[in-house]
């Protein structure tokens, strides 16, 4: 077992342009705990800890290792202390064209590699199926990291960490791309690296039944401050929700009474053309919510990406308003009034190094053309500023980069950006991972407002209780087809379970 250690930051400050995203910051962790780091989106959890491994480094602030000062400005500083930070986007941190070796063993290679020329092949792969074995990931070696799953990828990130000599390892919102199986897992392994290891542990999490579960010790961020420092035992849940939000909140899902109207979005038997989506049939009326659930890899992003023609069609029918429609691209799906808000926001929903008014406006640049070439500027701002204060995007003006928006802010510019464009047809996938409480709820009143203008919605998720609070319909996938149908009058958390397993 290693020794034991104890790592502190105190006064943390950092800015960027026109946000103060730290103030004098303290936080501490030690070896063999579980440490949960919570907040609402933009708080600055994932800041701070960008800071610890070394991401940013021109904070303000002093950070002691065993009570010794140290400098931490690179990422390389970070590791020299056994400092690895996994972060929320997986696929910017792994490198898509390389094996599931050589991405876990990249650090190692790194610092083994210097002044050599050449690699000892079986050697890497045996290594990397030893780190693996000890993460419980089964996969081939040999598998390039980009036909890899959204959680193979997550575990991939895990074990490369554990694949160096680590004293503290930070896991940033670990849970979200996981099924409940995968999440399990990833809890017993935590709790082994903890008990058997005396690795130390910070969890960070917008799922507050898996801090309670997981977790011994807390801090709460909010709006760059320390509001609290304490074990979980002393809080509950809805307490923590007020402190992360500073006033109350009632977690409830608001779902309007919209009258529901004729059928207006048909698919019927619908074929992926690599079998990603097999036979799935399906209705949407005006004003409706239509949710999709199932388990992790039941093949509901495939579909909805089918749907909106980033997956080729093998056959099938899709029909709006009766009328055949020819989705052969996104492009296609958004000109006949399809559009998808997709799961990963990042690599596939907007253009972080872009300001938010670019964002906001980019899929209707045709109504700010002037002319042949020319954009109207002025019509973007505009449009953007009346966007960002109707769905309450936290940031300092529409010129900001996306990139320094929060999570939770990100994601209200990849919906926003469809909302001039008025098309008939809203499919969400996963649209609140990664989201804080008061952002979902910020989300569905978003939905609420799109089905109450008649506008269908399909809203792809794997968390049940989301399904059953903002849906009227619901189709439960299991292996890329539909198993189950009910109204959700008549649905329930068990039923659904059930389906999604692959009960009859």
């Amino acid at each position: 077992m290693q020794p034991k250690h104890k790592l502190e930051m105190k006064g943390i400050s950092i800015e960027f342009p026109g946000v103060k995203a730290l103030s004098q910051a303290d936080f501490a962790v030690e070896s063999g705990e579980i440490h949960a780091l919570v907040g609402a989106n933009g708080a600055g959890k994932s800041t701070l800890m960008k800071i610890l491994g070394g991401a940013y480094g021109h904070y303000q602030g002093e950070i002691y290792f065993d009570g010794q000062k140290v400098d931490i400005r690179h990422p390389q500083d970070a590791k020299r202390l056994g400092i690895d930070v996994v972060y929320q986007e997986v696929d910017t941190a792994l490198i898509p064209y390389l094996t599931v070796a050589e991405n876990i063993m990249l650090d190692v290679m790194a610092n083994e590699m210097q002044g050599k020329h050449f690699i000892r092949w079986g050697q890497l792969h045996r290594r990397a199926r030893e780190v693996m074995k000890q993460v419980g990931i089964q996969l081939d070696t040999s598998t390039l990291v980009e036909n890899l799953t959204l959680a193979q990828k997550q575990l991939v990130l895990i074990a490369r960490a554990l694949a160096t000599n680590t004293n503290f390892l930070v896991l940033d919102e670990p849970t979200a791309p996981l099924s409940q199986t995968e999440t399990e897992e990833l809890f017993r392994l935590m709790r082994d690296l903890v008990a058997n290891q005396n690795i130390g542990i910070v969890f960070i999490s917008h799922r507050l039944p898996e801090i309670f579960e997981i977790c011994e010790t807390i801090t709460i961020l909010r709006d760059g401050r320390v509001v609290a420092d304490t074990t979980i035992e002393t809080l509950t849940q809805q307490r923590l929700i007020e402190l992360m939000l500073g006033h109350r909140f009632d977690e409830t899902y608001p779902k309007m009474p919209v009258p529901i109207g004729e059928t207006i979005f048909q698919v019927e038997e619908l074929w992926e053309e690599q079998g990603r989506v097999r036979d799935v049939s399906l209705t949407v009326r005006a004003g409706e919510i239509v949710g999709v659930t199932g388990l992790v890899g039941a093949g509901k992003t495939e579909l909805c990406k089918t749907l909106f023609g980033a997956y080729p069609i093998r056959s099938g029918q899709v029909r709006l308003h009766g009328k055949p429609l020819k989705i052969t691209s996104p492009h296609a799906a958004v000109n006949q009034g399809v559009t998808l808000v997709p799961e990963e926001r990042r690599k596939e929903g907007i253009l972080v190094d872009e300001p938010v008014y670019v964002n906001l406006t980019l899929p209707s640049l045709d109504t700010f053309t002037r002319g042949v070439d020319f954009v109207d500027t002025r019509a973007e701002r505009e449009t953007a500023r009346q966007l960002i204060r109707e769905l309450g995007i936290r940031t300092p003006s529409e010129n900001q980069k996306v990139a320094f928006l929060s999570g939770g802010n990100q994601q209200k510019v990849a919906v926003g950006k469809w909302l001039i464009t008025d098309a008939e047809i809203y499919i969400f996938d996963e649209p609140t991972k990664g989201v804080d409480v008061g952002a979902k709820h910020d989300i569905f009143e978003l939905i609420g407002q799109l089905a109450k203008r008649g506008k269908g919605i399909i809203y792809a998720s794997s968390e049940i209780p989301e399904i059953l609070g903002i849906s009227d319909r619901i189709y439960v996938m299991y292996d890329y087809t539909i198993v189950k149908e009910f109204d959700t009058a008549d649905a329930t958390e068990e039923d659904i379970l059930f389906y999604s397993a692959g009960g009859k």
